[in-house]
Parts: C-alpha cells; structure tokens; sequence
C-alpha cells in the first residue's frame, strides 16, 4: 500500500516534498478535473474505501483528502 503523500506525488507528478496540507488545484497545476478523478480512484482503490459525490466534490486540499479518509477509518499511511 502506497502512503498518501506518495500516492498524490504520482498521480499529480509532484514532488513529495512539496506537498503540504494546504496544497490544492490552485497551487499544483497538474491538479485538474482530469487528476483530480484519477486521485478518486486511486485513493479507493489504495485504501480501501469508497467516497461519496458529497465528500469528492467538498475535498478542496490534501489536507480535506487525510479528513475524508479518516472518516473512512483509515490511520495507515496518512503520514
């Protein structure tokens, strides 16, 4: 299983290291609507879990995607 941090780097094509909570479509270029429906599914497909269209369409940041996992009683690989 991927950790978050590595999944978003690879589905985004960003650095790791460059991510912070507060990153967001407005801060990484390649985060658009096309990236943003592949980080859907690699998000349910890598942990296990299915999001509603409420929580896809109100996740703004990498931080709102480690909530909206957290409700789905994920804990491992957050960090």
């Amino acid at each position: 299983m991927e950790t978050l941090r590595q999944l978003v780097s690879r589905v985004l094509s960003v650095g790791p290291e460059t991510l912070s909570d507060a990153s967001s479509p407005d801060t990484i270029p390649s985060w658009d609507s096309f990236n943003a429906l592949m980080l859907v599914s690699e998000l349910e497909a890598n942990f296990s879990v299915t999001f509603s269209l409420d929580e896809v369409t109100t996740v703004k940041c990498f931080g709102d995607i480690k909530t909206a996992l957290r409700r789905h009683q994920v804990r491992e690989g957050l960090e």
